[in-house]
């Protein structure tokens, strides 16, 4: 490769310059703090792993967006992690094997082979948090309202909350006894939100009710009014379905309690992690993007594989995103202060004394003049007056 070509980078693989970096590190701080005054404890993942540990149970949906290789030790195959959660599922069930319900959280970079949809990036620095070990609704409302803060906490503004529940599709189909064939289509279907290919599909169904509550789905996107329809849809449907839409209902009455300002809007078409989830959905949007800014729902028994499944439910997000969209403040570089190139007696023990102190000084190297200061971030200088180091404001 051409010398000229060195500083390239692969797509979607980036840098984070100073500024972005400062905000994105002040960003991680302020929200595992956060994390940690609702009890959640920081754990720290591996970024390369066992490919069967990354992928083991829930995680398979994560196959085509990790990059693999082979271990020259072992022979076995590794792969970078493309999402944390199934290492922390690994955490709680197999190292730690806390019997009653556990709180975890995390934060770090991830690595995908392709983009996500209308997004370009392929590394993230991915932060979340794991609720384990409770299957009822009040944990599913801790995590959501978990969420919540935490782009409260980031300032990202226009936040709306998408709600869902897989368990009342997965029911549904169950019940109608549907094949592999009619299920994946149905499936597709309801995605694309194609009404017509949903009806033809469900019309083969033999059961008329459960055929009526498939095909209906198409239509039960939007307002709090949505779950009113869905109960009147639902009457004589299996009652784990029933169960399934009383939890959503009890979610929704909550949060909107709790979070009064953000508008909530219901589709239990949407199927996100279909595959993946159990229970509950859930995804935060802001107007101008066209992906969800922070997302999670419940995903039960994924421990399963590490020897104890345990019920689950959690959220993440791309830190990135948080300080692109939000409005993070790190703590400025124009709050410095500069001292002199000098041997005078005492000036290392009063830089000593005030990094101690939290304060940010920059030692002047040899040629550099006090007038290099301000384009360094220092607001403030040392200088040597009534025979010690006292700090003054930079005047030039």
């Amino acid at each position: 490769m051409p010398t000229v070509d060195r500083w390239l980078l692969p797509d979607g693989i980036e840098e984070v310059l100073p500024e972005e970096a400062a905000r994105t590190e002040a960003a991680r701080r302020q929200l595992l703090d956060l994390f940690s005054r609702w009890g959640y404890d920081l754990v720290i993942t591996p970024h390369i792993e066992y490919l069967e540990s990354l992928l083991t149970g829930s995680g398979h949906d994560l196959d085509l967006q990790t990059f693999k290789m082979t271990d020259r030790m072992s022979g076995r195959m590794l792969g970078l992690r493309a999402d944390i959660t199934p290492q922390v599922a690994r955490i709680d069930a197999h190292t730690l094997g806390a019997e009653g319900p556990s709180r975890l959280c995390y934060c770090g970079s991830v690595l995908h082979t392709l983009p996500r949809p209308l997004s370009t990036a392929r590394s993230l620095i991915q932060l979340g948090a794991e609720l384990y070990g409770d299957a009822s609704s009040a944990s599913d409302i801790e995590v959501i309202s978990l969420m919540l803060e935490t782009l409260a906490a980031s300032r990202v503004t226009g936040v709306h909350l998408d709600l869902g529940h897989v368990g009342i599709y997965r029911g549904l189909v169950q019940a109608a006894e549907l094949d592999e064939t009619a299920e994946r289509a149905l499936f597709g279907a309801l995605q694309r939100k194609a009404g017509d290919e949903v009806r033809e599909i469900t019309a083969q169904i033999e059961q008329p009710e459960l055929a009526a509550m498939l095909s209906g789905l198409v239509d039960l996107a939007g307002d709090i009014d949505v779950l009113e329809r869905a109960h009147e849809l639902f009457k004589g449907a299996p009652e784990h379905i029933l169960t399934a839409l009383d939890e959503l209902v009890e979610i929704a009455r909550v949060i909107s309690t709790r979070y009064p300002s953000v508008p909530l809007y219901f589709d239990l078409a949407e199927l996100r992690g279909y595959y993946y989830h159990t229970g509950v959905t859930f995804a935060a949007f802001i107007p101008g993007t066209g992906q969800s800014i922070a997302q999670g729902g419940r995903y039960d028994d994924i421990g399963r594989d590490f020897g104890r499944a345990r019920p689950a439910t959690g959220f993440s997000t791309d830190l990135r995103l948080l300080v692109a969209w939000g409005d993070i403040e790190a703590d400025s570089r124009n709050h410095g202060i500069w001292a002199p190139h000098s041997d005078q007696p005492g000036l290392q023990t009063r830089v000593a004394e005030l990094r101690a102190a939290g304060e940010r000084v920059i030692m002047a190297l040899p040629g550099q003049l006090d007038s290099d200061a301000a384009a360094l971030g220092c607001d403030r200088i040392l200088r040597h007056e009534n025979n010690g180091w006292q700090v003054g404001e930079l005047e030039f």
